[in-house]
């Protein structure tokens, strides 16, 4: 025993593990410490009680029953809270971590897990080199959406092991936190426009190995679908309860992942969050435009999103162009190709950017004294009245933001029959090529709900130049806008990929293809279709698309995934304060929409500009929102913290104060402020 007045008569034992590999040390040290001793001399305290030389500079604390880390050394035991009972974890805080990426590949590196999780993203998409790290988060996979394999799998033999990508021994995962990895200043990673590979320069930040080339290929280059037997493994949601579990996941960006129970080695999804695309480049962007491209094509085929039978047939031929220009792309026809083609990618590019980036705003003032109008007769198709519907032509007239009907061309000096003002609608496309179907289906806000206004064209360039108002309008935007005319010449591109010319040649001869057409399309069409009319299919729709480059394909398959109606809905299970039955809540880049779960209709839709402020009542879990005209809001969330929905709504506003520099420094500061939230 040692006298008190030895010790001081402040002076407790505090119980310290060591988390180290070394047999021969002993792992748990009881120190003499007291209340007014910092952190950082604690740390020096333990070093020199282990007598072990090594470097211990990426060492910290972690308190294992407050779930935090102690990185601030200069606070002292007492300021912490630190007392006798406290169990702390002398630590490392970058440990290994498995992410499975968009493209279903499963990547190994070091990650912070003491760094918020905002920051540990960024220090990722630095190693994987993907730009606009703030469109991405980790996502844990919810227990629901394991469920149905564990299952499946519960009398199959175990699963070959899955290869992995080792990114711990490169040199950018190694210089964590220092490094600034494939962001030098000295080195800018570029790729080939055309087919997307790396430069020669850039594979050697990927690894000194012989394997580096690969390892960046299986990063930027697409590769052969998964076999229908792995997508039948996977989960596929068949109702908007099941896609509100895809979304339930998502980590806290604002804590560490150790204070959100994630351990080393541990795998989590690496996911585009937010569906708004800034800036992409193909020169720069090849890892990031693939796995964005990827995610979108995974989405489709486990029936994420829901497609028409056309819509299927343009994601499986654009898809097909890989299969194919694979098996006929050579090192000579590429090296051809790539100048000419640099700059018309490039254009096209600047092209989708207004689609891409998600609703960007103009820099172009709009002249106001002369905003362009549309004028010419539809036909209005009114909502079914006893089973009928009434389908008759109007003469419209498209102003501003806004669409006024007279009966016929002549009356439209006078009073409208009814003026429509689009501004926060829902605007749903309606087409059909090969039935010369060209709709627009109008959700317009009202004081009950939503008003439902069906629109008929007559042919693609009437549908196109209206259909890219009525999405302007609906944004807020007039078509004297500058993407008025990028909207409609995307959507123009989109029915000519939809309105594929016949090649007997391909159509007849599917079986000389070498093609699962399974892997290709969702399984509601695999079971549709037989495997040769599906192939059939595949390739006729595929003539329309066979002379693009690769990254162009995935360019346009990407555009047209953001062509479809449900396209940047994150859903919800939600109880809305007042009511008495569940709904569904959609959270996209712009807006909220509030669903039946029944019948997945739109209720309401609430524009983010309109929004003046939300808030969280952290006690019962309630977030509340204020929009203009006194229209407030309240609801708790059933399927997923109240946190996420929260950190959703601030994610997409700091996402929009977003401006194209070449720093592209974040305000880290604002995020938190607007995501944080105050528990």
């Amino acid at each position: 025993m040692v006298s008190s007045t030895e010790y001081g008569s402040h002076t407790w034992e505090l119980l310290l593990t060591v988390d180290h590999q070394y047999e021969d040390v002993k792992k748990e040290f009881n120190l003499p410490v007291t209340g007014d001793l910092h952190v950082g001399g604690l740390m020096l305290k333990l070093v020199e009680e282990t007598k072990k030389a090594q470097d211990w500079s990426d060492y910290a604390f972690w308190w294992e029953q407050k779930k935090c880390w102690l990185l601030k050394t200069h606070w002292t035991l007492d300021k912490y809270g630190v007392q006798a009972d406290a169990k702390l974890i002398f630590t490392t805080q970058h440990k290994m971590l498995r992410l499975r990426l968009p493209n279903m590949k499963t990547v190994r590196l070091k990650v912070s897990f003491s760094s918020m999780v905002f920051r540990a993203v960024s220090d990722i998409c630095k190693m994987l080199n993907i730009r606009r790290s703030e469109e991405l988060s980790l996502l844990k996979q919810s227990e629901g959406t394991l469920k149905k394999k564990k299952k499946k799998d519960k009398n199959s033999k175990e699963p070959a092991t899955e290869d992995i990508l080792n990114l711990c021994d490169s040199p950018v995962s190694s210089g964590l936190p220092a490094n600034p990895g494939l962001y030098s200043k000295t080195m800018t990673p570029t790729y080939d426009p055309v087919s997307g590979s790396p430069a020669s320069s850039t594979i050697t930040w990927f690894s000194d190995g012989s394997s580096s080339e690969q390892n960046c290929s299986i990063l930027a280059l697409s590769h052969p679908t998964a076999s229908p037997e792995v997508l039948a493994e996977m989960y596929q949601p068949r109702t908007l309860a099941d896609k509100a579990k895809l979304n339930a996941g998502w980590l806290d960006s604002s804590r560490s992942l150790m204070e959100q129970g994630v351990m080393e080695e541990d795998q989590l999804l690496l996911r585009f969050k937010y569906y708004t695309f800034f800036d992409l480049n193909p020169k720069y962007d090849a890892v990031r435009i693939n796995q964005i491209y990827e995610q979108a094509r995974w989405a489709i085929l486990l029936e994420e999103i829901d497609c028409t039978e056309e819509e299927m047939l343009i994601f499986a031929a654009l898809q097909a162009q890989y299969h194919v220009s694979k098996l006929s792309l050579s090192s000579e026809t590429q090296d051809s190709t790539c100048e000419s083609e640099v700059d018309e990618v490039e254009a096209a590019l600047s092209n989708l950017e207004v689609t891409l980036e998600g609703g960007s705003k103009s820099n172009i003032l709009e002249d106001i004294t002369d905003i362009p109008k549309l004028a010419d007769n539809l036909k209005l198709v009114r909502p079914k009245k006893l089973a009928l519907k009434a389908i008759k032509t109007y003469w419209f007239v498209f102003r501003d933001t806004s669409i006024s009907y007279f009966k016929n061309k002549e009356s439209a000096l006078g009073e409208p029959i009814e003026k429509l003002n689009l501004k926060g609608c829902e605007v749903v496309p309606d087409v059909n090529v090969a039935a010369k179907k060209f709709g627009i289906k109008l959700l317009i806000p009202v004081a009950d709900g939503m008003n439902e206004v069906y629109l008929r064209c007559d042919n693609e360039d009437q549908y196109a130049r209206w259909m890219a108002a009525c999405v302007l309008a609906s944004k807020g935007r007039t078509m004297a806008d500058s993407s008025y005319q990028p909207e409609v010449q995307k959507i123009l591109s989109f029915l000519q990929m939809k309105n594929w010319t016949m090649c007997s040649q391909a159509a007849s001869e599917p079986e000389n293809v070498d093609m699962k057409p399974e892997c290709f399309v969702s399984p509601r069409y695999t079971k549709k279709f037989k495997s040769k009319q599906l192939i059939a299919r595949i390739l006729e729709a595929h003539q329309n698309v066979s002379q693009m480059s690769l990254v162009e394909a995935k360019l346009r398959f990407i555009q047209a995934w953001q062509s479809l109606p449900e396209f940047g809905l994150s859903y919800y299970i939600v109880r809305f304060k007042g009511s008495k039955k569940d709904d569904v809540l959609g959270v996209s880049y712009n807006r909220l929409i509030r669903i039946d779960m029944a019948t997945g209709d739109p209720i309401t839709t609430w524009r983010f500009s309109n929004m003046k402020q939300w808030n969280v009542n952290w006690e019962i879990r309630q977030v509340a929102i204020e929009f203009d005209q006194n229209v407030s809001i309240a609801f708790t969330c059933l399927s997923a913290d109240c946190k996420i929905i929260h950190e959703y709504i601030g994610g997409y506003i700091f996402l929009s104060t977003r401006s194209k520099d070449h720093n592209e420094t974040l305000d880290e500061e604002l995020f938190h402020k607007l995501t944080g939230g105050q528990e």
